[in-house]
C-alpha cells in the first residue's frame, strides 16, 4: 500500500479540498496521513478515512507563525519513515514537506490551492511579496507533480515555469439527498473566510435595500469589523445578518441546501483572486441554489456553459442589492432556470468525475514495476 503525507497550515476539520482529495486515494489503495495546524479554538479531529495528525503552535499569525510552524513541520517530517511521497498544499508548507522529500530520494508534490504570491496580503506588503515569490520559484520547478485548482491558473503556472501543471478542481460529491432548490429557508448565504477583497463591507451596505436574511458562514481578518459594521447598520439587532462562525462541512452542506442565493464575488485585489475557481462555487451550485458571481475567467466560462449564477460587473452595494433583488423578488422565472441548471449541470459537475483526475495524476509518479519507499 502506498503511502503519502500531506501537510496544510489549515484546521484539517474545514478544509474541504483536502478531505475529499485525502479520502479519494485512502479509497483507492493509498495510506493517507494529513498534518495540519492547531488553533486554539480547534475543534475534536472529525473521524476520516485517512490519518490526521495537528501540530500545535505558540504563535497564530503573521512571521513568527510561518517560522514556527515550518520549523515545527520538518523536526516532525524528520522523525517520519515509510511514505512513498510527500505533498504540501501551497507554499506556507512546501519548503519543509520539499526538504523531507529530497533527503528520502523521493517525489515532492506540489498542490496550488491559489496564487500565494498575489493574495491580497501578500500582494499588500512588497517586502513579504518578495519572500513568496523566491519560494514559489524555488518550489515549482522542483515539484515531481504539481497541479492547481483551475484551468486559467494551471496555465499561467505553466507559462511562468516552463512545467506541466494539472488541473483538480474544488468540486463537491454528487450527494443522493434532495435539495431546497425551491428557496429553502430563503436566505442568502455567504460561506468562506472573511477576508479582504470578499465583497463582504459592500455587502452588508445592501443589506438594508434587500428583503431578505443574510447568513454567513466562516471567519477571517474581518470578522470584528464587519460584525461591527453589521450592528452600526442595525442588522443584527433586527436579526436580518446572522454570523454563525465556523461550520464544520456536514452542517454546511444542510445551512447550503436551506439557502435560496449564494454569493461567491471578488474584488480583483489580484491574479489569485482574478483566476481563482473556490469550492463555494460548487457547494452553491450541488444545492441547487443560485448565485452571484464577478466576471473572471473560471466563473464566466462554467456560466457560459451551464448558465448557473448572476454575473455582478461591480461590487457596490447598489450592484450588489439590484443583483439580489431580481433573483430573489422581481425575476422569478429567471431564478428557477439558474436553479433548475445547477441541477442539471451537477450530473456533470462532481468529485465523483473530477477524483478521475487526481487518480491518474498519482498512479503516473511511479512506474508500475517499481514502488520507492523511504528508510
Amino acid at each position: 500500500m502506498r503511502r503519502l503525507l500531506f501537510a496544510v497550515t489549515t484546521d484539517l476539520n474545514y478544509d474541504q479540498r483536502m478531505q475529499r482529495i485525502c479520502t479519494s486515494l485512502a479509497e483507492h489503495g493509498y495510506r493517507v496521513r494529513l498534518v495540519g495546524r492547531e488553533w486554539p479554538t480547534s475543534q475534536p479531529l472529525t473521524p476520516q478515512p485517512y490519518e490526521q495528525h495537528r501540530l500545535r503552535c505558540w504563535f497564530t499569525k503573521g512571521k513568527l507563525f510561518y517560522l514556527e510552524y515550518n520549523l515545527r513541520l520538518i523536526l516532525y517530517l524528520l522523525g517520519q519513515r515509510g511514505f512513498a511521497a510527500y505533498g504540501a498544499a501551497d507554499l506556507d508548507a512546501a519548503l519543509p514537506v520539499w526538504l523531507r522529500a529530497r533527503l528520502g530520494g523521493l517525489p515532492f508534490v506540489y498542490d496550488a490551492h491559489e496564487l500565494f504570491t498575489e493574495v491580497p496580503e501578500v500582494v499588500a506588503r512588497p517586502a513579504v511579496q518578495r519572500v513568496w515569490r523566491w519560494v514559489e520559484r524555488f518550489i515549482v520547478p522542483r515539484a515531481t507533480l504539481a497541479y492547481t485548482v483551475g484551468p486559467a491558473l494551471a496555465r499561467l503556472f505553466e507559462q511562468r515555469y516552463g512545467r506541466s501543471f494539472g488541473t483538480v478542481r474544488n468540486i463537491s460529491r454528487l450527494q443522493n439527498e434532495s435539495t431546497a432548490a425551491a428557496g429553502g429557508e430563503g436566505y442568502i448565504l455567504y460561506q468562506g473566510a472573511l477576508n479582504a477583497g470578499r465583497g463582504l463591507e459592500a455587502l452588508l451596505e445592501a443589506m438594508p435595500q434587500v428583503p431578505a436574511r443574510l447568513v454567513i458562514c466562516g471567519e477571517g481578518d474581518l470578522s470584528a469589523g464587519l460584525r461591527q459594521r453589521a450592528g452600526e447598520l442595525g442588522l443584527l439587532q433586527s436579526g436580518q445578518v446572522e454570523f454563525r462562525g465556523f461550520v464544520l462541512p456536514q452542517e454546511l452542506r444542510r445551512v447550503t441546501q436551506g439557502a435560496r442565493v449564494g454569493i461567491s464575488v471578488l474584488d480583483n485585489l489580484g491574479l489569485s483572486y482574478y483566476y481563482s475557481l473556490a469550492n463555494k462555487f460548487f457547494d452553491y451550485l450541488h444545492a441547487g441554489v443560485p448565485q452571484l458571481i464577478s466576471p473572471f475567467p473560471e466563473y464566466l466560462a462554467l456560466n457560459e456553459q451551464y448558465e448557473v449564477a448572476e454575473v455582478v460587473p461591480e461590487l457596490t452595494p447598489a450592484a450588489l442589492a439590484a443583483a439580489l433583488n431580481r433573483l430573489l423578488r422581481d425575476e422569478p422565472a429567471r431564478y428557477d432556470v439558474l436553479a433548475r441548471n445547477c441541477r442539471q449541470a451537477r450530473q456533470a459537475l462532481n468529485w465523483q468525475r473530477e477524483e478521475q483526475e487526481l487518480l491518474r495524476l498519482y498512479a503516473a509518479l511511479w512506474p508500475a514495476t517499481s514502488f520507492p519507499v523511504s528508510a
